[in-house]
């Protein structure tokens, strides 16, 4: 079993930053798969993104060159750096993971694929 419990989450301006952390109450962090999603009201939850054991990464398009998935080992940590943060970015945050491996990154990003789940923590841009 894993526990997850998210934090970091607050309302900040368009183009402000946020940083959000997960930590993991498991002895296995380093060989669990880690992801970050995002629910806005009246949409489906989508990956944002996601590292395996190994450190690969994938981001959702969204994304990419504005958020940075981070995983700490020795402090069973994961980190989601946010930059340039937009309205359309405003949603709960959710911390999932996985002990199931793969090594195929398409499918850190698919909720169905992760067992555990956080709690999450709210962000929001305003414009």
């Amino acid at each position: 079993q894993v526990q997850l419990a998210e934090s970091g989450g607050g309302s900040v301006q368009n183009g402000g930053s946020l940083t959000l952390s997960c930590a993991a109450s498991t002895s296995n962090f380093r060989y669990l798969r880690m992801a970050w999603f995002r629910q806005a009201p009246g949409k489906e939850r989508e990956g944002v993104a996601g590292v395996t054991r190994d450190g690969l990464t994938n981001y959702a398009d969204s994304v990419k060159g504005r958020f940075t998935i981070s995983r700490d080992n020795s402090k069973n940590n994961l980190d989601l750096r946010m930059k340039s943060l937009k309205p359309e970015d405003t949603a709960m945050y959710y911390c999932a993971a996985e002990n199931v491996q793969t090594s195929n990154t398409i499918l850190l990003l698919r909720p169905q694929q992760y067992r555990y789940w956080g709690k999450g923590t709210q962000v929001t841009v305003s414009s």
